[in-house]
């Protein structure tokens, strides 16, 4: 019979549980579990893990012959927002003959997501463009803006008068004088309208969100005091014209630029808006362009639910979605 000492040498090495803690950049993202079999006359440690479910990453957990863990992480999916932002266009509706081209920016994350690549009339959101050129062309002279054309800027930026934008056109060298600061500003496909159409500026979504992004994000060619100017007159729209994006945002804030234009030889219209809107605190910028809708009133139910179907896109991640589920219900009403 084998002595009580021979039976406590035959009997097998217990499982170890091990608990690590992950430390990834100075705080805990996770607990590993890892049950390891201890081997006689060595140390050796043979093991298996499985990161517990993680929101942000995925971990992969190997532990080396003396207990070291080593932690890497596993690379996620790229998310396409491209491919959600036309998903969630599928829900839009758009009359026969109209079109419709959307961008938009994550303020908070830097990720955008652009529908369409059409080149459209601007209307009178070119204002927005117009008054960026002639703050630039103040900064390099090294001056405030007049009395006069202050006025001009809160006339044709709050209520959209013509008399006005006409006036800054000619003051910042119509379209040449477009077409040069925007060469700064990062505007690679807009173009000038011909004389004093300067409604007939041509441009495209992308190029909108790019100048939206002087105005509102982190690009320099304008200093800070001439976007402050910018963004105040852009949240002082006329009770009249505050519809187009402000439909996409929570209530909560909104600064917008809206274009509306009757085609004569159509009778067709040209319905645009821009600007930044707000959902549960995060910021979005949204530039949505479209032409050939029947009605004034059917482009803009168009560009309000492009509008709330963009930030869509993105509420969701940055946890707006509750508010833009309702933006979509009001637009849509």
């Amino acid at each position: 019979m084998e002595s009580s000492r021979a039976r406590r040498r035959r009997r097998p090495l217990p499982c170890i549980a091990l608990v690590l803690v992950v430390i990834v950049g100075g705080a805990a993202t996770g607990t590993v579990y890892v049950q390891a079999q201890a081997h006689s006359g060595g140390g050796a440690v043979s093991s298996s893990a499985t990161p517990s479910a993680s929101p942000s990453a995925s971990m992969s957990v190997s532990v080396r012959a003396g207990g070291e863990a080593s932690v890497e992480p596993v690379a996620q999916p790229t998310v396409d927002h491209d491919v959600l932002l036309a998903e969630a266009m599928e829900s839009v509706t758009v009359e026969d003959g109209a079109e419709v081209s959307v961008a938009v920016l994550d303020v908070g994350s830097g990720a955008s997501a652009a529908y369409g690549n059409g080149r459209f009339d601007t209307a009178s959101i070119v204002k927005v463009d117009i008054l960026a050129a002639l703050l630039l062309q103040a900064q390099d002279a090294g001056r405030e803006l007049t009395a006069a054309e202050k006025s001009y800027a809160t006339s044709m930026i709050e209520n959209s008068d013509n008399t006005a934008a006409s006036a800054l056109w000619r003051a910042i060298g119509k379209a040449e004088g477009l077409d040069t600061a925007n060469a700064r500003l990062g505007l690679r496909d807009t173009e000038g309208g011909d004389g004093m159409y300067w409604g007939l500026t041509q441009t495209t979504a992308a190029d909108q969100l790019t100048l939206l992004r002087q105005v509102f994000g982190e690009e320099f060619e304008l200093s800070a005091q001439s976007r402050t100017y910018l963004r105040e007159l852009m949240g002082e729209i006329a009770v009249d014209q505050q519809w187009g994006v402000s439909a996409a945002a929570d209530g909560s804030g909104w600064a917008l630029k809206n274009g509306w234009l009757p085609r004569t030889a159509t009778g067709l219209w040209d319905i645009n808006s821009v600007g930044r809107v707000t959902v549960d605190g995060h910021d979005y910028l949204v530039a949505v362009l479209s032409d050939g809708n029947s009605t004034k009133a059917k482009g803009i139910s168009l560009v309000e639910a492009s509008a709330v179907a963009a930030v869509s896109v993105f509420a969701g991640e940055g946890g707006g979605a509750s508010a833009a589920a309702s933006a979509s219900a009001t637009a849509a009403s």
